[in-house]
């Protein structure tokens, strides 16, 4: 099953047992992989540059990370997570399409599997994200809320760029680039937001944007 309807793939994002993510490397990518390992899901990986940081963070929590290459789809996970940077081509994009194997964008990941039923707070704008996201935060767990983050960098005093708790809260930076080569929304149309701050819109990202004008139409669905 292909993406069709966010609805079709909601039960089998939610109970998987098995993810592999293609394009695992990133950083969000590879925190999710190791919060998503730590519930007892099987969670194998690929990418195209697979070295240090993001590698030794991959192997101290015991998740293997591959070249990209088919045949690491061999096994038919119950689930394939496509990163943003996978453009058709890529042979676990393509096989993943032939085979018609389960998949979805991280941001719908993380909306099924951590967001639905948290109280999210969404941090949007061209510019200052992660610093708005990492003070809104560190306001929460300074008052002892003890949120769930993710955050685009690595906050001096969070320690940590990504953080996945029980607490009902929940910081996520709102980007409004594409989601996926089969999803042109914005991420942050995922992210189900109790609350949203808009810091600034600029004209961004020439290559997905035409104008400011449609920058500020993506803000409005």
């Amino acid at each position: 099953m292909g993406f069709s309807a966010e609805s079709d793939l909601r039960p089998t994002i939610e109970n998987a047992r098995s993810i592999h993510f293609v394009g695992i490397c990133g950083t969000a990518m590879a925190s999710v992989a190791a919060a998503l390992k730590e519930r007892g899901i099987a969670v194998s990986g690929s990418d195209q540059g697979i070295y240090a940081p993001m590698s030794t963070f991959l192997e101290e929590r015991g998740i293997a990370a591959k070249p990209f290459g088919a045949a690491n789809l061999d096994h038919k996970p119950d689930l394939v997570v496509i990163g943003n940077a996978i453009s058709r081509g890529n042979s676990e994009a393509e096989f993943a399409l032939e085979q018609k194997l389960d998949y979805c964008s991280l941001p719908e990941l993380l909306k099924h599997q951590f967001l639905r039923g948290k109280r999210s707070l969404v941090v949007s704008g061209t510019h200052g994200k992660t610093t708005t996201a990492s003070l809104l935060a560190w306001l929460l767990e300074h008052n002892g809320l003890n949120p769930s983050f993710l955050i685009g960098g690595i906050p001096n005093n969070l320690g940590q760029g990504a953080r996945f708790t029980d607490s009902d809260w929940f910081v996520i930076e709102g980007d409004e680039y594409d989601t996926a080569f089969f999803d042109k929304r914005s991420k942050f149309v995922h992210y189900l937001p109790e609350a949203v701050v808009i810091n600034n819109l600029e004209f961004d990202h020439a290559d997905i944007f035409s104008s400011l004008a449609e920058i500020q139409t993506s803000f409005q669905r």
